[in-house]
């Protein structure tokens, strides 16, 4: 009874005291608000497409209760930014309240139309404010955003709203296998793309047969999510990169990568699908490209006994692959300076035999994002059926010579082969991680001592990149790669421009001074 009476005397005396509070009498602004930045900068967005949401924190740092009369944004509800102001959206708010020594959140986005304006050199420079009150109380902080033009490229919809796909006997071979995509085929007036505009490809663009997609030096295509290109049988892809005067500046190079372009996202992997070399595409030809944040940078299938090579990459780069950088299956492919890093699984596998020529390649694997079950470099001869039977294909030739192999495991190359089919490989002057541990794969494949399959290996000796995790795997001057590749398989210049010396160094870079 006692605690009753106690408790009941508590909440009396709460009741009271409150009732005396003056927590409900707010004062008006005196324009002494304080924010957490005096300009909000929303980052880079192409045309039509919703930016990030980004956010203000504003301060009262007064010993009173107030109330903001007004905040709104300068253009009114004629702008092209979005606020959302203490839960409400909209573009202009009154009668705001702050307690006392408390902060609030504003976020913001943008969605804008660049043909509204007369843009300079396709992309305009959009502004406006968050304004607090008014008069001499008045506040302002600045909202600037980088608008860009693009072409884009996306599937159509039928009346009811249904989006077009695209449906392929995925491997070529006329057995009930199709796979079904959003996207569609590109107009013959689309086979050119040019660097006068990004590229935004919503759902997979699709090259048709007998007709090639030619990529001038200096293009920029973005992919949006679970989209990516397509080349079909008997259609090509040429990207003709080229190599910039400064070896700093990618002017020339062609990207490859996501439609987000604010620094959040610009190295999460799987941001896109991938560029996909179908089984009867012909002569598909790399120069000078970066391909970053995908879920497979290229996937190329079948065709290994092709007159010409299913695919030729030369001085390019494949970054941050949620999955492969390169996945081979039963196919063709020469890669001359050509430097592949992170990879949730492998950054080059070929699988399923087939045919593989790497020459001054860094195929390296520092990925941090997860765990990961495959080495850097990957090589099989067979396919596990649904039913876990195999299916041998002859490995017919895979040559590795002045490469570089190595990650953040250990081994970073593994060996699996079906005694039912050929299984030929060699690696001449290479640098490669493979430590001998209880945990490591054995037999004749990895007799080292073997100069069939190995010659002149250097193992397990740290090639002192430059800065491996932020994708920078130029080999420094006291490298031991530096001078010990065969120059019968000399690549000169390097990926970068930088001429060769004789004997070459090993990987995509001739070495350099690496400051710190």
């Amino acid at each position: 009874m006692k605690r009753i009476l106690t408790f009941i005397a508590t909440i009396s005396i709460l009741i009271l005291w409150s009732s005396c509070r003056k927590d409900f009498s707010f004062d008006q602004s005196t324009g002494n608000l304080e924010f957490s930045k005096d300009t909000v900068y929303l980052d880079t967005v192409f045309t039509n497409i919703g930016s990030s949401t980004y956010n203000l924190k504003v301060y009262n740092r007064s010993n009173n209760d107030i109330v903001i009369p007004t905040v709104r944004l300068g253009h009114g509800q004629a702008s092209n930014y979005r606020l959302n102001v203490d839960g409400m959206a909209g573009k202009e708010f009154e009668n705001i309240e702050l307690l006392a020594k408390d902060s609030m959140f504003i976020f913001i986005e943008t969605t804008f139309d660049i043909q509204s304006v007369v843009a300079a050199d396709n992309q305009f420079l959009y502004t406006d404010a968050i304004e607090f009150d008014s008069g001499s109380n008045l506040q302002k902080v600045d909202l600037v955003t980088l608008v860009k033009d693009a072409v884009f490229i996306y599937p159509n919809r039928d009346a009811q709203g249904v989006v077009e796909t695209l449906t392929f006997d995925v491997d070529g071979d006329g057995v009930d296998d199709e796979t079904t995509l959003q996207g569609r085929f590109l107009e013959d007036s689309e086979l050119a793309f040019t660097n006068e505009k990004p590229y935004v490809i919503y759902g997979y663009a699709a090259v048709e047969e007998g007709k090639t997609l030619t990529i001038e030096a200096g293009a920029r295509v973005h992919f949006h999510a679970n989209s990516g290109l397509l080349v079909t049988n008997n259609a090509s892809l040429k990207v003709n990169g080229q190599l910039s005067n400064d070896p700093d500046i990618l002017e020339n190079e062609v990207m490859f990568e996501g439609d987000r372009l604010e620094p959040l996202f610009e190295d999460i992997p799987g941001q896109w699908g991938t560029i996909w070399l179908f089984s009867g595409s012909v002569d598909n030809q790399i120069n000078h490209a970066t391909i970053k944040n995908a879920t497979v940078g290229i996937l190329a299938e079948n065709n290994q006994n092709a007159p010409i090579d299913k695919l030729t990459i030369t001085n390019s780069q494949i970054y941050n692959s949620s999955n492969f950088g390169i996945l081979g299956r039963a196919t063709s492919i020469t890669a001359e300076n050509v430097v592949l890093n992170k990879a949730g699984q492998s950054s080059f596998a070929g699988t399923f035999g087939g045919k593989y020529n790497f020459t001054h390649c860094t195929i390296a694997n520092y990925w941090t994002n997860s765990f990961r079950q495959f080495p850097a470099l990957f090589l099989n001869n067979f396919i596990i059926n649904e039913d876990n039977s195999s299916t041998p294909n002859d490995l017919m030739e895979a040559n590795f010579n002045n490469c570089i192999i190595y990650g953040n495991d250990n081994p970073e190359f593994m060996l699996e082969e079906d005694n039912d089919a050929a299984f030929n490989f060699k690696f001449t002057n290479c640098l490669m991680r493979f430590q001998n541990t209880s945990n490591i794969p054995t037999g004749a494949n990895y007799d080292f001592t073997n100069t069939a399959l190995y010659e002149n290996i250097i193992l397990n000796q740290d090639p002192n990149f430059k800065d491996a995790s932020n994708n920078q795997l130029m080999i420094c001057e006291d490298s031991p790669a530096n001078g010990q590749g065969n120059p019968d398989f000399i690549i000169s210049p390097d990926v970068s421009g930088m001429p060769r010396t004789t004997p070459p160094d090993l990987g995509a870079y001739q070495q350099r001074i690496c400051e710190d």
